[in-house]
């Protein structure tokens, strides 16, 4: 049973906690998102829920089907292959456009991200684990120049949350994602982008590998 929470009737805050419930394993992939459930959860309009769910269908992670209605996207293991080709791409790429060695000021921004990572890891905190990462790759990819190009990376980071959201709470996962974040700070550095551009790609490969695994022999 969800909580009831006062988020002060506002749609974005709606957005925000059912997002926040899919990136964590609280709506697994399938779950149902009933209107009425949410009501009684939210303490506001039919119409905001409705928006709100349309917004979580733009953004991806909710899909709607006709008799159905709305439920928390289940990625195929087709799509998640396709998905990752695409986010291989478009990191790549930006990891190639970035002036190195990259500024003090970039070096020196990442670096405190990573320190706030690095805590949250140790105490647990999963939603600062989750913002501290996403902000991290977008602070760095923001440095190729295409603004453009980042809002694709982040849309398709969105698109695979049900695939990156198992690496949460394994600190086996997150000891290797802290340790690539690390090599990618040391890597923007020195002058060799395809370097950088490798552990861009090398960083994406645990959690499409587990969740592959998991689905296919389920």
């Amino acid at each position: 049973m969800l909580n009831t929470i006062d988020y002060g009737g506002k749609e974005a805050d709606v957005v925000h906690a059912l997002e926040e419930d899919i990136i964590f394993g609280r709506l697994a992939p399938g779950a149902r998102l009933v209107e009425d459930v949410l009501l009684a959860r939210f303490p506001v309009s039919r119409h905001t829920i409705r928006q709100a769910l349309y917004q979580l269908e733009r953004l991806g992670v909710v899909t709607r089907e006709r008799n159905k209605g709305a439920m928390v996207r289940r990625l195929s293991p087709d799509e998640v292959r396709q998905i990752y080709e695409v986010r291989e791409m478009l990191q790549r790429q930006a990891a190639l456009m970035i002036r190195l060695p990259a500024s003090d000021a970039l070096i020196e921004e990442l670096t405190q991200i990573l320190r706030n990572y690095n805590g949250h890891v140790e105490s647990g905190y999963l939603r600062g684990i989750h913002e501290a990462n996403d902000r991290f790759h977008l602070t760095m990819f923001s440095a190729c120049g295409n603004a453009y190009l980042v809002a694709s990376i982040e849309h398709y980071m969105r698109l695979s949350l049900p695939v990156r959201a198992n690496s949460l709470a394994d600190r086996e996962k997150l000891d290797i994602s802290r340790q690539h974040h690390a090599m990618m700070i040391e890597a923007l550095k020195r002058r060799d982008n395809w370097v950088l551009a490798q552990l861009c790609v090398d960083h994406l490969q645990p959690s499409k590998a587990f969740y592959l695994q998991e689905i296919e022999s389920g």
